[in-house]
């Protein structure tokens, strides 16, 4: 059996509870597995700048649990930078990469990785949004609840590079090295995509499976605005590279194609206040937030052109 390092970059998130539930899957493991031998492993945590005080103090446990290590550092460096210096970290053969906000949701978790080969491709095992009564109010609750249908194993399988994420996969160390994610992406969304996008020009297959890791822990209704916005800003300073892959960038594409961005613009911008009051407060329709979306990309595009 080869070994198993799973890297958990953090960003003022707790993940000490994520650890305890990883390293004691990880650790049933050692003993052997039928067919694949006992499971060498190591779990690293990344901490990027956290600013959260509270936070670094209670990740820094980390380091107390067996084959587990805890590093911060004190500048932020960036989502695709901070998971690539884990993978110079790594020990291990095969790189488990899973954000720090996500929750465990399955027992066999790390076994449904382990016997996968994956030597020569990615593994992406999706992820899902359980209900839960408490957050029907939630905004990034509803988004994802109401698009899980289409982020299926079948349907991931469909559009295999476009429907993937740097949450939850598995890459060998060597391929991870020779295409490392793109350091320019500094900002908050879409690194995930341009890393999709590297690897089926580099023709490797991107293997999707049903495993995936929960979002249970979600951020209030301003932040995931706050979040939607920073992405939409590197959507657009990406768009180049992007358009293919995101269905927003198409969309702003047609409208412009057929001459009518300016009036978009026009007719859309006044309803940019009205909408981001109606998603901050409860209950706002899904599709407020995706015609939101294309309000903020006509109007940076307005600026960038």
């Amino acid at each position: 059996m080869t070994g198993l390092s799973v890297l958990i970059p953090t960003f003022n998130d707790e993940c000490l509870s994520l650890v305890r539930t990883l390293q004691a899957q990880c650790e049933a493991l050692t003993g052997g597995i039928t067919g694949y031998g006992a499971l060498r492993y190591e779990i690293i945590v990344a901490d990027d700048g956290s600013t959260d005080a509270d936070v670094r103090e209670t990740n820094s446990a980390v380091a107390l649990l067996p084959h587990c290590t805890y590093m911060a550092r004190e500048a932020n460096v960036g989502r695709a930078a901070i998971r690539n210096l884990l993978a110079r970290k790594a020990s291990f053969d095969r790189l488990l990469f899973i954000d720090s906000d996500m929750t465990v949701v399955r027992k066999d978790y790390i076994y449904n990785y382990v016997r996968e080969r994956g030597d020569g491709c990615v593994v992406y095992g999706g992820y899902d949004v359980p209900q839960q009564r408490a957050m029907e109010h939630n905004l990034r609750y509803r988004y994802e609840r109401a698009c899980r249908h289409a982020h299926t194993t079948e349907k991931r399988r469909q559009n295999p590079y476009l429907d993937f994420h740097t949450s939850n996969f598995m890459i060998p160390k060597r391929m991870m090295m020779e295409h490392p994610l793109d350091e320019h992406f500094r900002h908050y969304g879409y690194e995930d995509v341009a890393f999709g996008r590297e690897l089926q020009r580099a023709g490797i297959e991107i293997r999707h499976i049903d495993n995936p890791m929960g979002f249970c822990r979600l951020e209030d209704n301003e932040n995931f605005l706050r979040k939607t916005e920073e992405s939409i800003r590197t959507l657009a300073e990406f768009s180049g590279q992007l358009h293919n892959y995101s269905r927003l960038l198409q969309l702003a594409g047609k409208i412009d194609r057929y001459h009518l961005s300016g009036l978009a613009r026009i007719m859309l911008k006044p309803a940019a206040k009205p909408l981001r009051k109606a998603l901050v407060g409860q209950d706002a329709p899904i599709a407020f937030l995706n015609l939101y979306k294309l309000i903020l990309l006509l109007e940076i595009e307005k600026h960038t052109v």
